[in-house]
């Protein structure tokens, strides 16, 4: 049997509680085990264009970790880097050239129609900004192209989870926040539901317009 391997010390984690990209990160770092301490960064005082954070990450931008020496930004590029360094099944991202270009798709569409979507109307309703009609159809096109895409198999990638669930589950499941009903997508609805039974999963606190 192969010992995964695991940091010599916490993994460090730069956060925001209303985040929903550096809730994935911590989600990811719950299912693989690892031991790993937040930090919260607090973006409403600006904490994010402190000189000390953007010495972590130029751009101002949650999430960042600290693994030993390596510090490292972008959820999606922390998913990775924890899924080749942490998990040796290599279940969570697929080492096969096919597998891992199928978890990569996942990741773009994580990074544009989900962002552009269900995460930018939530960020709207949250901090009481005008809302974009235009996210409202983002989202719609999104959750019908997964709720096809979920009647053939039951996770994104493959048939077992994959780091790209981990990048779609918080936005998806939080829609609602934004304005987005999950009622109408049956399949999306019951793959969060799948995901929220994995062991070691831990959920993001939901937010109401008040609470921002």
């Amino acid at each position: 049997m192969t010992t995964s391997p695991r940091p010599a010390h916490p993994i460090r984690l730069h956060t925001f509680s209303l985040s929903g990209h550096a809730h994935r990160v911590e989600l990811f770092l719950s299912l693989l085990g690892l031991p790993f301490e937040k930090n919260e960064v607090d973006l409403v005082r600006g904490q994010h264009k402190t000189p000390e954070f953007l010495a972590l990450n130029p751009f101002g931008q949650v999430p960042v970790i600290q693994d030993g020496e390596l510090t490292l930004a972008d959820s999606n590029a922390i998913l990775c880097y924890l899924a080749l360094r942490y998990d040796t099944s290599g279940r969570w991202l697929p080492r096969d050239p096919a597998g891992a270009a199928q978890v990569q798709r996942w990741l773009s569409i994580a990074a544009g129609p989900l962002a552009n979507g269900p995460s930018s109307a939530r960020v709207n309703v949250l901090f009481r900004r005008p809302q974009d009609p235009r996210c409202a159809d983002i989202a719609a096109l999104l959750f019908a192209r997964m709720e096809t895409h979920l009647a053939l198999q039951p996770f994104l990638a493959a048939a077992e989870p994959t780091i790209a669930d981990i990048a779609l589950y918080t936005y998806t499941a939080h829609a609602p926040e934004g304005g987005i009903s999950l009622e109408p997508y049956p399949q999306v609805r019951a793959w969060l539901a799948r995901i929220e039974a994995l062991p070691g999963f831990v959920g993001m606190p939901r937010q109401t317009a008040s609470a921002a």
